[in-house]
């Protein structure tokens, strides 16, 4: 039996030619970039060449890429050193009650430190409100984090007018893109966003490699202490190779965003019209004037979620509840019970399935009908 693979927004196969890069630059280029003689100074061009690959992705300058090992820690980074480099300006950080859990345990952490968190609400579409941003901030308001766009259910925020609010502010704007990134184009300079983190794995490259950009003219308290690497942000010998191959899946990304999106909406919207034509009774959670392209989150009447899981597993196809970092919990989505609240029937039943290059239409109606064999009998 052949897999369907419908799980990308948890983690990505990676690209051939990635797959390729990386094995080169690991037989090639072994040098530490921080070495001084001929060996080390191809790695650190290899290092300054990625770099420059990355910051050119979301229109920022190379001196502003911080690389880190994922997501994770750029999103700990942002909080953190933001957190503890301006605490004499304040102790107020706003985020929304739907981010990734990189984002909600490190402010839980910091408020265990005496920081003030305001987590703002979203409506039914998974969307905040700009006028309870506005009424949220203070003067002692020091970072503001909302994501470009969430993981469960792929609703995009609105983060120029976000950043059009904040631009005159002591805030600091920063943005979990990890979900959104090559999937949505970004322009940091044009969004004011001042802090934005990104992974690898989520584009068709290796895991445990991501960048934080941070604005120039802005400083973070660094979190790990040693070397001088990363211009002194963050301390460590970097992976050349993983740094190398995660540029080259971006540069992919880069060249054929367009042709992408257009893939997954069609596959997403195959997808969603077989269920309607076999007669599946379903909604869509999240919003759809607001949706990324590859993400459909799925409500179906009558079903449990975790006996809905294991049946779409034996019948060879991947998808998941939510967020793979919580797909061994048995609490319900954060997401949803912000969306619709407690006690909904749309936190039993939710399926997320999301799409990715190597899916081809065909497979997107044999998922949908093996899907409607499983609901209808």
């Amino acid at each position: 039996m052949n897999r369907i693979y419908l799980d990308h927004a948890a983690t990505t196969p990676m690209a051939e030619q990635v797959v390729h890069t990386l094995v080169e630059e690991m037989n090639n280029v072994y040098g530490n970039a921080s070495s001084i003689h001929q060996t080390g100074r191809i790695a650190r061009k290899k290092l300054d060449d990625a770099r420059r690959i990355l910051a050119q992705s979301i229109g920022a300058q190379e001196i502003e890429i911080t690389i880190t090992s994922g997501g994770t820690e750029a999103d700990n980074y942002a909080l953190f050193g933001t957190a503890y480099a301006r605490k004499a300006l304040g102790k107020h950080i706003i985020t929304t009650q739907i981010e990734h859990h990189a984002i909600l345990h490190a402010c839980q952490q910091l408020e265990k430190e005496g920081f003030e968190i305001t987590y703002l609400p979203v409506d039914q579409t998974g969307l905040i409100s700009i006028d309870d941003l506005k009424k949220a901030l203070r003067q002692d308001t020091i970072l503001v984090s909302i994501m470009f766009a969430n993981n469960e259910v792929g609703t995009i925020q609105p983060i120029k007018e976000i950043g059009n609010l904040l631009k005159d502010h002591q805030a600091y704007f920063h943005t979990d893109a990890v979900q959104a990134y090559g999937s949505v184009s970004i322009d940091v300079k044009e969004t004011y966003i001042d802090l934005l983190s990104v992974s690898s794995h989520k584009i068709n490259g290796p895991k445990g490699i991501g960048f934080l950009y941070q604005n120039k003219d802005i400083y973070l308290k660094p979190l790990l202490y040693g070397g001088q690497q990363e211009r002194k942000k963050r301390a460590g010998t970097e992976n050349v190779p993983a740094i190398v191959a995660f540029a080259k899946a971006v540069e992919i990304k880069q060249q054929n965003i367009k042709k992408s999106n257009e893939h997954y909406r069609t596959l997403r919207d195959t997808f969603v019209e077989q269920l309607q034509t076999n007669g599946v009774e379903f909604k869509i959670n999240g919003s759809l004037e607001n949706l990324l392209p590859h993400v459909v989150n799925v409500s179906i009447p009558k079903t449990d979620v975790e006996t809905f899981l294991v049946q779409l597993d034996l019948a060879g196809i991947d998808a998941s509840s939510g967020s793979a970092c919580t797909a061994g919990s048995i609490d319900p989505s954060h997401v949803l019970v912000a969306m619709y609240g407690e006690k909904t029937p749309e936190l039993r039943n939710s399926v997320r399935f999301s799409f990715g290059l190597n899916n081809t239409k065909e497979e997107a109606i044999e998922a949908a009908n093996k899907i409607s064999k499983i609901i209808l009998g």
